[in-house]
């Protein structure tokens, strides 16, 4: 174990949420706790002219939300955190499906006034598959919203989890107080229009001090002590393990904007968040203490500065040392590669690294040899697994508008596709090139990307599939299904056989009349 000492130091984790919940603005608090910026920047604001750290694209700054995730490494309390900020809307859920790969464990953020809502539950489904531990921060206290009992109850009814909170607020909105850390026994009180700081908190080990009567209404003081005694006598006592199994999910409350709860949910984060954990692949596990070094491509990000075309992968170091100009095998094309310039980020900030150990998130300089799910190694040859393609739900016909940039127009697809923005289907033996997406959203930023980055210019034609479905099967099976289903067959860019079906109706009926044949709806990458 020699690295042990640089393993422990490491947490890496994703911040998730619903659009609108507050992810970006938790993500400027942290940077803001680590010392990395000095004034935090706001999504939305006339007054503030400080744009978020985090998003970075001219389109995100246009429309106030995150379009790609980011990675951030700052420095707390002497451990080293590498935060990943995903982009909320549910058009661009694939980027942040894929992310939630490389991190290992979660903070998800709710709106208190909202409380659960439908993408909340998606991204929670994906934590589910991969038994991630998940920290649950609610939001925007400082608003009038739904009763913290009552939002407990929606949060295990609804994301299907154990819940133990380990802050409580004291009233919300106009008359909130402040926050009690069961956790470790102390309380913050609230002030509007200030920021909480290292002053404001009491240590209070026994809530029948004088203190609480001192400070709070009678009418406060005892629901504090009922609160706390109901959440002692019904919620189940903090436990490290079930947490870390992804079977407990540890709540705070406070409010992003007003630096307020973020503290206590940093400090107990970096105590009991997972450190880099050992990794499945496709031969065997890998031990996240080997010697070795381990690594895989978890998102691409094609022109990350518009000045420089530059083409950025983003590697998970898995295990082992990662070093500048040292020579690594690229599995999938069986290459020896070696990176000059490795970096690590501050959002669109760089800094070259000269070494880096698991957990970590390097971006490597591009062009053109990576894929979403390529693997580097010291030379063994096996894959990591579990990195997900999902089906998409819209499909778009490209139709070149300017035939003089054919080629530019087949580079931007490829290299916009290979970031994992959206699926490129060929038509069986044909050159159809049909687009798939998730959300329309991201067909707009397809279009507006090609234009600027790549001076191509085309438009889309809806075409009226439902969902896009993986074949496999019996040989000759999968081949009579093709001879009569010809229109419907597409090839994925790996070469895979993926069914189109028009309704829901029409895959129901392929489903009971072949048998034989596994109809998938997410090819994992790399089988």
């Amino acid at each position: 174990m020699k690295y042990a000492n640089e393993i422990n130091k490491r947490k890496t984790f994703a911040i998730i949420a619903h659009p609108d919940a507050g992810k970006t603005t938790l993500t400027e608090k942290f940077l803001l706790f680590g010392g990395a910026i000095q004034t935090a920047g706001a999504v939305k604001s006339n007054k503030i002219k400080k744009h978020t750290t985090s998003d970075f694209m001219e389109i995100e700054r246009q429309r106030g939300i995150s379009v790609a995730t980011s990675v951030m490494t700052f420095e707390y309390r002497d451990m080293l955190v590498n935060l990943l900020d995903t982009p909320g809307h549910k058009d661009f859920a694939e980027d942040t499906y894929r992310t939630l790969t490389a991190v290992d464990s979660v903070v998800l953020v709710i709106d208190c006034v909202k409380g659960v809502e439908t993408q909340t539950e998606r991204l929670m489904e994906v934590c589910r598959m991969r038994d991630t531990p998940v920290i649950i921060f609610v939001n925007k206290l400082d608003r009038d919203g739904k009763n913290p009992f009552d939002l407990l109850d929606e949060l295990e009814e609804k994301l299907n989890i154990r819940v133990r909170p380990l802050s409580w607020p004291i009233n919300m909105g106009k008359d909130f107080k402040g926050v009690y850390n069961l956790y470790n026994k102390s309380f913050v009180s609230f002030a509007p229009n200030k920021k909480a700081t290292d002053e404001d908190v009491v240590q209070l080990s026994d809530l029948s001090s004088s203190y609480v009567d001192e400070h709070f209404s009678p009418q406060d003081a005892a629901q504090l002590r009922n609160d706390v005694e109901l959440i002692e006598g019904v919620y189940d006592t903090f436990d490290n393990t079930d947490y870390l199994q992804g079977k407990m999910a540890p709540v705070f409350f406070g409010s992003a904007v007003n630096n307020f709860g973020v503290k206590d949910l940093l400090d107990t984060f970096v105590e009991i968040a997972p450190v880099p954990r050992d990794r499945e692949a496709s031969t065997r596990e890998i031990k996240v203490e080997e010697d070795k070094f381990s690594g895989f491509i978890f998102k691409i990000h094609a022109n990350l500065d518009p000045r420089h075309r530059d083409r950025i992968a983003f590697l998970r170091v898995c295990s082992g040392r990662f070093e500048r100009n040292k020579f690594y095998k690229h599995v999938r094309l069986e290459k020896d590669m070696r990176f000059s310039n490795p970096y690590s980020f501050l959002a669109r900030e760089k800094n070259i690294v000269d070494d880096a150990y698991p957990g970590d998130v390097v971006g490597l300089f591009d062009t053109g040899n990576f894929k979403i799910g390529d693997t580097l190694t010291e030379g063994e040859k096996f894959y990591f697994t579990g990195i997900p393609s999902f089906s998409p739900e819209l499909f778009k016909e490209v139709v070149n508008k300017d035939p003089m940039k054919t080629k530019q127009l087949e580079k931007g697809l490829r290299q916009l596709t290979d970031e994992g923005v959206a699926q490129l289907f060929t038509q069986h033996n044909g050159n159809r090139k049909i687009i798939g997406c998730v959300g329309d959203l991201q067909f707009e930023v397809i279009q507006y990307r090609l234009l600027q980055e790549y001076g191509a210019s085309c438009q889309f034609n809806t075409l009226p599939f439902y969902k896009a479905c993986w074949i496999t099967g019996e040989k000759q099976k999968v081949e009579e299904f093709i001879r009569f289903k010809q229109s419907n067959i597409v090839e994925d860019k790996d070469g895979l056989l993926v069914y189109l079906a028009q309704s829901e109706w029409y895959l129901n009926t392929e489903r009971a009349n072949n048998p034989a044949i596994e109809f998938h709806f997410t090819s994992e990458i790399h089988k």
